[in-house]
């Protein structure tokens, strides 16, 4: 038996998003109830809104879009690592987690995940520091992820965190859900939509657990 996590924030207007990063708009095209013969809609929404994936575009003009990132990045076994109360973590942090990390693909639960709880962007929210980025760069990591619309501090003057992971093909996976799932090991699914030329693209994430 294998268990399904859907780890994906559903795409609504009025959802948190990070700041200058537009909300969902969803305009109706077509209307059966107008004696249109189906419901059309017109979908706008920015690349990095909810539950959504960086690709090295993002942060490197001229780097590989999101339709270049590597498949085997995107699906494979991963570690969610329950990261406690803290607000900042570093790469001690990560070293010293427990049970260790040792998956190519590791998702970040943190204090983050309360905040989905409502509709406000939280400023405050826990991220990594860029020497965490370099001891997932050293280990080989393939994906990075966390609960919230940012894996780096809020108004980063260097970006460093981004430009760390990116420079060395790291995949981010942000605003992710984790409220429901527990720290361990999982199959991680993550399917962003495939733009041409996108910097980042909203995802579909689930992660597969087996089950007695």
């Amino acid at each position: 038996m294998t268990r399904v996590h859907d780890i994906t924030l559903a795409l609504r207007p009025g959802m948190p998003t990070y700041p200058g990063e537009p909300g969902p708009s969803l305009k109706p095209l077509k209307q059966i109830s107008k004696g249109d013969s189906a419901n059309v809609t017109a979908l706008y929404v920015g690349a990095h809104t909810g539950t959504h994936v960086d690709a090295p575009h993002h942060f490197i003009d001229g780097a590989p879009a999101i339709e270049s990132l590597p498949l085997q990045a995107l699906v494979g076994e991963c570690d969610v690592v329950d990261m406690g109360e803290r607000k900042v973590i570093t790469a001690a942090d990560l070293e010293a987690a427990q049970p260790p990390i040792s998956a190519a693909r590791v998702l970040l639960k943190t204090r983050n995940s309360g905040f989905w709880q409502d509709d406000t962007f939280h400023e405050d929210f826990s991220h990594i520091t860029p020497d965490a980025a370099r001891w997932l760069v050293e280990r080989g990591t393939l994906l990075a992820g966390i609960d919230y619309l940012s894996i780096e501090r809020f108004h980063s003057p260097t970006h460093e965190v981004h430009q760390t992971l990116l420079r060395a093909g790291i995949v981010i996976l942000e605003g992710l859900d984790l409220r429901k799932v527990e720290a361990g090991r999982y199959l991680l699914v993550c399917a962003p939509l495939k733009l041409v030329g996108g910097d980042g693209a909203p995802a579909r994430v689930f992660l597969l657990e087996d089950t007695p």
